[in-house]
C-alpha cells in the first residue's frame, strides 16, 4: 500500500510517499480501506515536531479518515467488513489502509460522501464540544468566529448558526468571507482592512459578543478579548497564526469573563460516552438538514504537498482532504 511517511521532522513537503506493508488489526481494532483522509493543523505541527504530543520518526501521520472496514480484530462487535466508517486513529490515516480502535470509529452518516466524512469528525466534533460542553451556547447569543473560513472555523459558523446563535464571521479576505456567508454567517468582518474591535462595537451596539471562537491566536486575540460582553466566554481552539497570545487578566476580571481551553481529543478519550452522544446529535442534525457540511478541498494522495500548502499558506476555504484513488 502507499503511505505518506515522516522520516524526519520538517515541513510537510519533506514527507515521502512510499510503499508499505498493510497493517493488521489487533484485538479490538478494525482495518479500514481509506477512501479519504482529513488534514488538520495539528498534523503540520506533528510533522514538524512541534505538537504537544511528539511521535518519533519514522511514522505515518494523519488522525482522521473515512473509509470501508476491510477486516476486524478479535473482540470487535460494533463493525463488520463492508461498513462505511469515519475514524480518528492515533496516526496512520495518510495511507491506503489504516487500523483504528473500534471505539475511535463511528458509522459514516448516509448523507455524507467519503470526502465530507474525512473532514467531519475532528473539526465538527471540536466546534460542537466547544459550544455544548465548554460554553453551553444558548439561542440568541452572539458568537464571533475568527478564521471563519478555515477548516474548524467554518464548522463553528455552521454549528453556532444551527444552534440559534447570531454569528459574526471574521477572516482575512472578502473571498473567505463570502464562503462564511454561504455557511450561514450573519455579519462579516475583513480584519485585513477593518478594525475588528470597532466593527464588533458597531454590530453589537457597543454590548460586545457573548462568545469568541478563536482557532487563530496572535494579534487578533487581544482585540477579541476586549470585545467580549459582560460574562463573555473566550474559547481557545488553537494558534494557526503561530503566535500564542498572552491574555491580560484584568480584562477577564472587569468583564467577569471566562477564558476556556478546548481540546476535543483529550476530552473524548476521557468521556467516550459523551463524545459518542455528540456525534449522534451531529448525525441527527445532518439527517434533519439543520446542518449541511461543506464540500472540502480534495487532493489526490500524490499531490500532498499542494494540499498541505493550501493550509500553511492560509489559502484553504474549509477543510482539506487527501483521497486515495
Amino acid at each position: 500500500m502507499r503511505a505518506l511517511v515522516c522520516n524526519a521532522f520538517g515541513p510537510p513537503e519533506s514527507l515521502s510517499l512510499e510503499q508499505h506493508r498493510a497493517p493488521l488489526p489487533a484485538a479490538g481494532q478494525v482495518l479500514i480501506k481509506v477512501q479519504s483522509a482529513g488534514i488538520n493543523f495539528p498534523d503540520i505541527l506533528a510533522i514538524s515536531g512541534e505538537y504537544q504530543i511528539k511521535t518519533t520518526p519514522p511514522f505515518v501521520p494523519g488522525n482522521e479518515l473515512a473509509g470501508i472496514v476491510e477486516t476486524v480484530g478479535e473482540g470487535v462487535s460494533r463493525f463488520s467488513p463492508g461498513d462505511r466508517v469515519i475514524a480518528t486513529p492515533a496516526g496512520g490515516a495518510f495511507a491506503e489502509k489504516c487500523v483504528a480502535e473500534q471505539q475511535l470509529c463511528q458509522p459514516l452518516p448516509d448523507k455524507l460522501s467519503f470526502e465530507q466524512g474525512a473532514g467531519f469528525t475532528i473539526t465538527y466534533a471540536t466546534s460542537y464540544h466547544a459550544f455544548r460542553q465548554c460554553t453551553a451556547l444558548t439561542q440568541g447569543e452572539t458568537v464571533l468566529v475568527l478564521g471563519a473560513a478555515g477548516g474548524v472555523g467554518i464548522t463553528a459558523v455552521e454549528i453556532a448558526r444551527a444552534l440559534g446563535a447570531e454569528v459574526i464571521a471574521a477572516a482575512s479576505s472578502d473571498e473567505k468571507l463570502r464562503f462564511a456567508r454561504q455557511a450561514g454567517a450573519d455579519q462579516l468582518i475583513n480584519y485585513s482592512n477593518t478594525s475588528l474591535r470597532d466593527s464588533i462595537k458597531e454590530f453589537t451596539g457597543g454590548e460586545g459578543v457573548d462568545v469568541v471562537f478563536d482557532p487563530v491566536g496572535g494579534d487578533l486575540a487581544q482585540q477579541a478579548l476586549r470585545s467580549l460582553a459582560w460574562h463573555g466566554r473566550y474559547l481557545v481552539i488553537g494558534f494557526a497564526s503561530g503566535d500564542i497570545p498572552q491574555f491580560p487578566a484584568n480584562i477577564a476580571l472587569l468583564k467577569e469573563a471566562s477564558i476556556i481551553g478546548v481540546w476535543w481529543g483529550t476530552w473524548a478519550q476521557n468521556h467516550p460516552a459523551d463524545a459518542q452522544l455528540n456525534m449522534m446529535e451531529l448525525a441527527a442534525m445532518i439527517e434533519d438538514k439543520r446542518l449541511i457540511p461543506q464540500l472540502p478541498e480534495s487532493y489526490p494522495l500524490n499531490q500532498y504537498a499542494d494540499a498541505f500548502a493550501a493550509i500553511t499558506k492560509r489559502r484553504a476555504k474549509g477543510k482539506v482532504v487527501l483521497t486515495m484513488d
